[in-house]
This record gives structure tokens, sequence and C-alpha cells, in this order.
């Protein structure tokens, strides 16, 4: 028997006008096909779980949802439809902006009906092995920024090079030079705080 969470619900209304389609049609398509299913929230997301382990999850953000099968390294994938690299948007079926971007509900029953298979098989996911982070040179505007907020300096060095990594790439992606500047500014505020770049999302 389903067992629904009222935290999903308030989660849902919170999200953005265009999010509320997305978020309800697949909530109540994974209800209809895995009836055991029970909600609850983890790291600030809607997650389903299936006697004690969660196979779904699901997120909007400010310009798009995602979708998670947390099977999807391990799941046979006919129509070519779950993303696994790590390059992809946060979930399998990569960015999600309305209805029209999902796969069709016969298919998702097909894929859904899958996980919770491979669940009761007591198949586990497969993690990818972790590759080392190539460290990147600072360019020197940055590195004059730092060098007047000893405290962002500080824990710039600190950082693990995934971190210093994530930074680097926000602010190179720049594509103006007041966009750089501030987002320069930006990153040394929250350095300073001793805060990562994707801190809001950080539990």
């Amino acid at each position: 028997m389903s067992v629904y969470d009222p935290r999903v619900d308030a989660y849902i209304e919170r999200a953005a006008s265009f999010a509320r389609p997305v978020l309800q049609h697949l909530r109540a398509l994974i209800h209809a096909q895995c009836p055991d299913i029970t909600e609850t929230m983890k790291w600030s997301f809607p997650h389903f779980d299936y006697k004690g382990r969660s196979l779904f999850n699901m997120a909007a953000f400010k310009e798009h949802c995602a979708f998670g099968f947390w099977l999807a390294s391990v799941m046979s994938d006919p129509k070519g439809i779950l993303q696994t690299n790590e390059k992809s948007a946060m979930g399998s079926l990569g960015r999600i902006t309305a209805l029209k971007d999902l796969p069709s509900d016969k298919v998702l029953a097909q894929y859904m009906k899958q996980s919770v298979q491979l669940a009761d098989e007591g198949v586990k996911p497969v993690r990818a092995a972790r590759q080392p982070v190539q460290e990147q040179a600072v360019p020197d505007d940055l590195l004059a920024a730092l060098a007047k907020n000893r405290k962002a300096q500080e824990v710039f060095g600190r950082f693990a090079p995934s971190h210093r990594k994530e930074y680097l790439e926000w602010i190179l992606e720049a594509k103006r030079e007041e966009t750089r500047a501030k987002r320069i500014a930006q990153a040394v505020e929250w350095m300073a705080e001793g805060k990562s770049r994707n801190w809001k999302y950080e539990r």
C-alpha cells in the first residue's frame, strides 16, 4: 500500500509553476505503477522508497526539473532514455522543463516496474570509479581578489580540488568581463564565509 508524505505535497506547492505539473505527473505515475512505494524527503528532495530502499527521486530547480532512477546504472535501457554519465543534468532523464520532455507514460511505467523487479532481486547500483580531479590554474584576477581577503584566501587554499574546480569553472564560464568580476566578488564573499560554490544545495 502506498504511503504519502505531506512534505512532498508542500515541496510541490513551493515549486515553480512550470514544475508543478511535471512533479505531480511523475508522483502519480510512480504510485500507479509501484503500489508499495513509500514517500519521504532526503537531502531536501522527494524520494520514493521500496522495501526500505530508494528507487526514485525528483527535484525542481529554477528552470528545470530532474527525475532519477537509483538503479539506472544497472537497468536495461532499450529506449535509450537514461543518462548515467556524470556530465548529464541531475537525474536520469536530463533537463525536464515541461511534460513534453518526459518519455511516454508507457515507457516510464516499464522502467519503473523494472526498478521494482531489480530491487526484489537484491540488485545494487554500480558506482563509477571516481576519477582524480585535475588542478586548474587560478586566473590572475581571482588571485588578486583573494590577496585582498585573507580569510577567503585561506579557505580557498584548504578547499579540496573539486571545490576549487567548481569555483574556477563558474568564473571562467562568464561571457562578459562585468559578469566575471561579479562572480569573482561573489566567490570571495562566499569563500570568506567558508562556503563552497554549491553551498545552497548541500545538506
